[in-house]
């Protein structure tokens, strides 16, 4: 007969599902797209909602919305309305940049002038009534990533002959780290393709774009007015995509730059084009590339010239600075070197110091006294237990003497001292022990560097094999150990122990700034840059005092001209932590300390980055120090540098021979300026177990005299099997020393003292110039066969 299980009284009945209620996953489809908005809030505490307030509410929301949208666009409406900045960018090198604008030009039954095949030059749309700012790029990296601050929108141009070669990948890449902007893919050449391959040589070329821009679903194309009709209405009929770290700045593209000398090596420049972004504030600084920040000296305005029947519009003085807010140019403090913490210890302390350690080791003055029957010499004096060994000696005899500890069942079971079990003073006596340092299990000089020789060999094979422990160091065998890690220090627990961010700080910390809350300061910057007298949308000329000359010099009105404002603070000097990510298509080593170039948003530094862990798990605020970045991980680099407000995209490229081939190391995101987050580098001191009982063991190898034991006792010891202990004593003269641990130990298991030391970045920080190169990339054709393509 089968059994049944039949059950009890205390089953636990649960529940039955409930068809009508939708599951999660029904939910989620059916409010897709919903905005989740704060509810109706009323005076008085708590209170139902009407439907008719609710229907308010949501009116209003709607409201604001649209007249966001509204205020977005309407910069770009009307005659004096800004054009929109569309860069054009041949990805390919028989890409033309030329053809691609005359065919909007003539799409348009417009001629186009000479100057725009190699300048800026705006297109009237009055069809469909805006203008588009055309910007033909060369093929040189910095102009592409320049240009692409500033864009609203940007021409792809790609062949159906020739296919992407690195320098366009490395500018899409560039490009999509930075921020991302609306694209229109465009191919050029199709002619050329015969009929039957040309839907497939689109197919790719779509699926090559959707690799970086995966909603790009249209590839658009120049050949015929309609086409050409396609582009330029989705240019205009499109919002630009917003880029809070650009739009939370007045940035402007140069139209024309004009220089007045002041002296032999400054003078003013004036930069006039139309502002966007936030609005332009004369009282704080502006950043022109590869040559640092400055002060404004005025802004005009810059009126368009109009047809000849009307009148000449004046330009009128829109803002002046004021001296007691204009923001100064000092981005660094002067260290004060008499503030300096006068902690060096005297003479006196090192002496009491060195006392201190001999009496540890029992070499004060005569050896060490015990007191013991009479009669007992000093070996078998050796095994009598005392005090400060009672509470080892107890949980080492436990397993070996259970049987012994029933028979004397509801006595106390702690092991008593010498001086206990011999009460009467006639019974005893004191005796003078024999100095531990006498071991006789060492072996002499060549014996033991033999020994030692064989255990680094076996140690370089586990090195090899194992990377568990990456950190893993030999101490040198002929320099003390407190002298080679005099700044090194042990802790109990990385995450918890208390450890003072200001303590020891090197000298760069005097020259840097730091917030006393850096979120509220951000917040107030931020909401302050909203207001100013420029607006958005309009021709200004900036006027830019203290210039160097070579900055007008650099000029050239085939590469694009571009101009930042600073928000307030931005010009001071800090410590930057940046989250970063390693780059998948690089396969070299990535070190700490490396020379690197650093796009941070709109500026360009030299830098080389201490790369830490990014981890947020500890109350202490202490992160441990990476040698060498690895795939697939998210780190921390830390560097000098100005102050960032916002979220800012950051790429660490290296360079290479030519300046138009970097290579991309990493990217990610600025994090914050905290000061007060320590990067520790830690390094583990390895020693072998030369004898073992239980857990009790004789360590050799981990240091090689008698002084470094003891100075390094405090700190806790740990093995690669989990175990935990601590340095009882030194043995000998050669560095052998007994340890005690919470559990019993392997002949096979490594002995660990991990030390930490806090590190700093370098002050390197540089500006870079390399934007100053207005060479070209050599242009190699590589035919793509249909082949390719699919």
């Amino acid at each position: 007969m089968e059994h049944r299980h039949r059950a009890g009284s205390s089953h636990q009945s649960n529940k039955p599902f409930k068809s009508r209620h939708a599951s999660k996953g029904a939910l989620r489809e059916q409010n897709k797209g919903k905005v989740n908005r704060s509810s109706v809030k009323q005076a008085g505490g708590p209170k139902t909602v009407s439907k008719v307030d609710r229907r308010h509410a949501a009116k209003i929301l709607q409201q604001k919305k649209r007249e966001e949208l509204t205020r977005i666009s309407r910069i770009f409406e009307g005659r004096q309305g800004a054009p929109k900045i569309v860069p054009v960018l041949p990805l390919c090198p028989d890409s033309n940049v030329e053809a691609a604008i005359e065919a909007l030009y003539v799409a348009l039954g417009e001629t186009m002038p000479d100057y725009a095949k190699t300048e800026q030059s705006i297109l009237n749309v009055d069809r469909f009534k805006q203008k588009i700012q055309f910007v033909p790029l060369r093929r040189n990296f910095i102009d592409v990533l320049d240009a692409f601050k500033v864009a609203d929108f940007g021409l792809l141009l790609m062949s159906a002959d020739v296919e992407v070669d690195q320098f366009g990948i490395n500018c899409l890449l560039g490009i999509l780290n930075q921020g991302l902007v609306n694209v229109i893919p465009v191919v050029q050449n199709i002619e050329n393709t015969p009929q039957k391959l040309r839907q497939s040589v689109k197919k790719s070329l779509t699926s090559f774009v959707q690799q970086f821009f995966p909603e790009e679903e249209h590839l658009f194309s120049l050949d015929n007015n309609n086409e050409c009709m396609t582009a330029l209405r989705f240019i205009t009929s499109q919002r630009p995509k917003p880029m809070s770290w650009r739009d939370n700045h007045p940035y402007m593209l140069a139209e024309q730059v004009e220089y007045e000398s002041v002296s032999a090596e400054t003078g003013t420049l004036k930069v006039t084009g139309y502002a966007r972004g936030n609005p332009f504030n004369a009282n704080r600084l502006v950043h022109i590339q590869n040559f640092g920040d400055f002060q404004i000296q005025q802004i005009t305005s810059s009126p368009l010239s109009s047809a000849s029947n009307e009148m000449q519009e004046d330009s009128n003085l829109l803002d002046t600075p004021k001296p007691d807010e204009q923001d100064d140019l000092v981005a660094e403090n002067e260290p004060d070197f008499m503030d300096n913490e006068q902690t060096w210890p005297t003479e006196e302390e090192m002496a009491e110091a060195d006392a201190r350690v001999r009496r540890m080791r029992g070499m004060s003055g005569d050896g060490e006294k015990k007191r013991v029957p009479k009669g007992t010499s000093s070996y078998q004096a050796a095994w009598i237990v005392d005090e400060e060994d009672a509470e080892y000696s107890e949980e080492e005899e436990e397993e070996e003497d259970a049987k012994m500890m029933e028979e004397f069942d509801g006595e106390d079971d702690m092991v008593e001292s010498a001086a206990a079990n011999f009460p009467d003073d006639d019974e005893y006596e004191e005796i003078e022990m024999e100095g531990k340092n006498a071991n006789e299990d060492e072996f002499d000089a060549e014996e033991e560097a033999r020994q030692y020789e064989e255990y680094l060999k076996q140690r370089q094979e586990e090195f090899e094999t194992h990377k568990d422990f990456p950190d893993e160091i030999d101490t040198p065998m002929h320099v003390s150990a407190r002298e080679r890690f005099a700044r090194y220090r042990g802790l109990q627990s990385f995450r918890t122990s208390p450890w003072d961010p200001y303590e020891n700080l090197p000298v760069d910390y005097a020259r840097i700034f730091r917030f006393e809350n850096y979120n509220r300061t951000k917040a107030r910057v931020v909401s302050q840059a909203i207001v100013g007298n420029v607006k958005a949308g309009a021709r200004i000329t900036v006027w830019i005092s203290n210039v160097p000359v070579q900055a007008f010099e650099s000029y050239n009105k085939q590469r694009p001209f571009v101009l930042f404002g600073l928000l307030q603070y931005e010009h001071k000097m800090s410590l930057l932590n940046i989250q970063v990510q390693r780059d998948n298509a690089y396969e070299e080593t990535v070190k700490s300390k490396d020379p690197m170039v650093m796009h941070m948003g709109f500026r360009r530094y030299t830098v080389r980055p201490v790369y830490s862990q990014n981890t947020n798990k500890g109350t202490n605020n202490v992160h441990k120090f990476e040698r060498f970045m690895q795939l697939g991980r998210s780190y921390v680099a830390t560097v000098y540098g100005p102050i960032v407000f916002g979220k800012t995209p950051v790429m660490f490229y290296k360079e290479s021979e030519n300046v138009n081939e970097p290579i991309l190391v990493s990217s990610g995101t600025f994090m914050n300026v905290d000061v007060k987050r320590i990067v520790a580098k830690r390094i583990i001191l390895s020693g072998h177990p030369f004898k073992v009982h239980k857990r009790s063991a004789v360590i050799r190898f981990m240091f090689f005299n008698v002084d470094d034991i003891y100075w390094f006792k405090p700190v806790q010891l740990s093995t690669k099997y989990g175990r935990v202990g601590h340095i009882r004593e030194s043995l000998g003269t050669h560095g052998y020393m007994k340890c005690i641990f919470d559990g019993p130990l392997t002949q096979q298991d490594t002995i660990m003292m991990c030390l930490y030391k806090r590190i700093f970045p370098k002050w390197n920080t540089e500006l870079y110039r390399g934007g100053l190169d207005g060479s070209v990339d050599d242009v190699t054709v590589v035919k793509s066969t249909p082949m390719d393509m699919e």
